[in-house]
């Protein structure tokens, strides 16, 4: 959730020793990732991972104030998402005993691809292939609302405008919340920085998830990053139509309108396990020191599953 109006921080106004906090990580190993799980002890407020929780009886979720419409999901999007799922991108997922199935949750993953294909992944793995299904409200840029049909789609769908008023209210309403941290940075990224994390904005999401007691979930994502190989971005044309960038692919604008069908890459998807912070977490919500440390040790812990995932992979394709 980037941009969301979190509490911005000086870096002139920190410590020496914070700065470095800043700096964008390097791929995490075992040693670095068992380091900052120290750190996390090392707050005070982190409680451990969380069990995997009951089943929640009852229907996936009524229509609600955000324009969510079950039968259009069902009837429209459903069909649709599982036939890229299945057929196209052929979908691997692990960890879906992980997510919670019932009561408030932050999903924090990683972003790529022009086309936000990650999201509608996870989206349809979590609403279709988990047991019982579950539909989570993911957290999107505003320049998706100034799309036409789109944006229709998108809050139909059940995607909501990425701020922390909406981010804080689901959650209190013990809905499953996704946020990419990355935001256009992510889905904009050049072919060549693939599977390299962007910057995880301010730390607003971990500010919103210790405010509500939420605890997060981090999810990385292998494969969106070949679907549209973004090889230039001419900014100057960005600016004209008022969008973060214009890619240029392969495809696109190559062969116009077709540009926008994603090469079959092979999608694989780990939910890893959800950690859960103390009640006093709350009263450091705002804690500059506390919200850096959190967001580098969930953002170390995607890199690492990232990593592990492309260990794994045999082909791309």
């Amino acid at each position: 959730m980037d941009g969301d109006g979190a509490i911005s921080y000086s870096p002139g106004a920190m410590p020496r020793s914070d700065r470095s906090l800043l700096r964008v990580l390097p791929p995490a190993g075992p040693e670095e990732l068992s380091s900052l799980d120290d750190s996390l002890e090392a707050t005070g407020l982190w409680s451990g991972e969380a069990e995997p929780l009951e089943a929640l009886e009852g229907p996936a979720g009524p229509d609600d104030v955000y324009g969510r419409d079950e039968a259009f999901i069902s009837s429209v999007v459903a069909p649709i998402l599982e036939a890229l799922y299945s057929r196209w991108f052929r979908v691997e997922v692990t960890g879906l005993e992980n997510v919670p199935r019932q009561g408030r949750c932050l999903l924090v993953s990683n972003h790529s691809g022009a086309i936000p294909w990650d999201a509608l992944m996870i989206y349809h793995a979590l609403r279709s292939h988990m047991q019982p299904g579950r539909p989570v409200r993911f957290l999107v840029d505003k320049f998706v609302t100034r799309l036409p049909f789109i944006s229709m789609a998108a809050a139909r769908g059940g995607f909501v405008l990425a701020c922390r008023e909406n981010a804080r209210r689901l959650l209190l309403d013990d809905q499953l919340v996704g946020v990419f941290p990355e935001g256009t940075k992510g889905t904009g990224k050049l072919f060549r920085d693939r599977y390299h994390l962007a910057r995880f904005g301010r730390g607003g999401f971990i500010e919103v998830a210790l405010e509500t007691g939420a605890p997060i979930l981090p999810v990385a994502v292998v494969g969106a990053e070949e679907t549209h190989p973004i090889l230039y971005k001419p900014d100057w044309l960005a600016k004209i139509f008022n969008v973060p960038y214009i890619p240029i692919t392969p495809t696109f604008p190559l062969l116009g309108a077709l540009g926008a069908i994603p090469l079959p890459s092979r999608f694989h998807i780990h939910f890893g396990k959800p950690l859960r912070f103390k009640p006093a977490a709350r009263r450091r919500a705002h804690d500059f020191t506390v919200v850096l440390a959190l967001n580098k040790a969930i953002r170390a812990r995607i890199r690492g599953s990232i990593d592990e995932l492309l260990r794994r992979r045999r082909t791309v394709f």
